[in-house]
């Protein structure tokens, strides 16, 4: 019986890292099924063993470790590209995997059940609200470089006004004759699109980023 009760959290948690892993690893994500699995099964390993120990020590010095070494390991799938930030949500599971770890290994398993759907449906559903949220308003980082003329920024700045995107201008520099601006743009997605493409077509413009 003691055996049953030690292999079942361990079980238990493979099944629920799979589950979340296997969304993971659909979406492409850098840290997928192997990852989670061994994230949530680590996490109720090290709560399982600290809870045995407790007699010995205290039992909650082994599972508040699990906390801040997990951090770690979500920091390794944060990516910064240019002036965008990726990884996140990536990151963010795997800690959430460790906290399901942690419940099952701790035996609160209708909670670890609750959490896992909970889980699940944020990483399923609201995938597509954040996709319709996106349609009406989104971010985009553009960068133009192009000879330097008076009043060039402005009227990339009236274009993305004309097209209904609000527009804030960031890093600007200049080499010579060279010009190089940065704006953070917000608006629909589709009005976004128009802008790239008249952007791509400029034939002023020497180079442009987004």
């Amino acid at each position: 019986m003691e055996l049953i009760d030690d292999i079942l959290p361990i079980l238990f948690s493979i099944f629920v890292g799979g589950i979340i892993g296997i969304e993971r690893e659909y979406q492409l994500k850098s840290a997928g099924l192997r990852t989670m699995i061994l994230v949530t099964l680590g996490a109720c390993i090290f709560t399982m063993l600290s809870i045995n120990l407790g007699a010995s020590g205290s039992p909650d010095r082994i599972a508040a470790n699990i906390i801040t070494g997990i951090g770690f390991v979500g920091a390794g799938v944060i990516f910064k590209e240019e002036n965008r930030v990726s990884g996140l949500t990536t990151a963010v599971t795997i800690w959430i995997c460790a906290s399901l770890g942690m419940t099952i290994g701790a035996g609160y398993y209708q909670e670890a059940i609750i959490g896992s759907i909970a889980v699940f449906i944020l990483l399923i559903m609201f995938k597509y609200v954040q996709d319709i949220i996106d349609r009406i308003s989104t971010r985009y980082t553009y960068q133009i470089s192009l000879p330097y003329q008076e009043g060039i920024a402005e009227k990339y700045e009236n274009l993305f006004r004309a097209h209904h995107l609000k527009s804030m201008r960031g890093k600007q520099t200049r080499s010579g004759d060279q010009y190089t601006i940065i704006w953070r743009v917000q608006g629909a997605a589709k009005n976004h699109d128009i802008c790239t493409k008249i952007l791509l077509s400029d034939t002023a413009i020497d180079e442009v980023k987004f």
